[in-house]
């Protein structure tokens, strides 16, 4: 029932477009995997073999520990909702940060500017593989909207706050690895 792909194709990019949440996962050989719920609206297809995502704050930064030390990285799509299907996008990520001019260039053409609160860096995956599967055990559910608390959270922290806290629990993953979130 798998089907494999070099690329996103215009079928596939819908598909992407009319999803609410994706999860990404990454793990080193030597570390726990990882797997992270996140929300589309955050999400860019930039071309058929590549991807990116605006990652906010959140209680740990193993991804980006992951891709420092590894590279690998796949981002997962389910139907919930309408026609079943899961598809993959496998492929090599890194980490790009707030204070670099690729960041500020990124969030300026793909998200006219606006840096949500609380978002800690952008994620970039060259995709080389996609993988499409029938997702017909994928429970049905209603999307109801987004949560608020994120947003909440962070705005009660103010910047100060959210700097300690990442410099507190964003610096390295909990197998110890390092993020790179400092880092010049």
């Amino acid at each position: 029932m798998a089907k494999q792909f070099p690329s996103i194709d215009d079928r596939l990019r819908d598909f992407i477009a009319r999803q609410h949440i994706f999860f990404t996962a990454s793990a080193t050989a030597d570390s726990r995997v990882n797997v992270s719920p996140r929300e589309t609206l955050c999400l860019r297809v930039l071309s058929p073999n590549t991807a990116i995502y605006l990652d906010r704050t959140g209680s740990g930064n193993e991804t980006s520990a992951h891709m420092k030390a590894d590279g690998r990285l796949t981002i997962m799509f389910c139907a919930v909702a309408g026609p079943p299907m899961i598809l993959r996008l496998y492929g090599h990520g890194r980490t790009i940060h707030r204070s670099s001019p690729e960041y500020h260039a990124l969030l300026r053409d793909h998200y006219a500017g606006e840096e949500p609160l609380g978002a800690r860096q952008i994620v970039h995956l060259d995709i080389d593989l996609v993988q499409t599967s029938c997702g017909f055990g994928v429970p049905l559910f209603a999307y109801e909207g987004e949560r608020q608390s994120l947003d909440q959270w962070t705005a009660a922290k103010g910047p100060e706050g959210i700097e300690e806290y990442r410099r507190e629990k964003n610096a390295f993953s909990m197998d110890g690895l390092p993020t790179g979130m400092f880092d010049g």
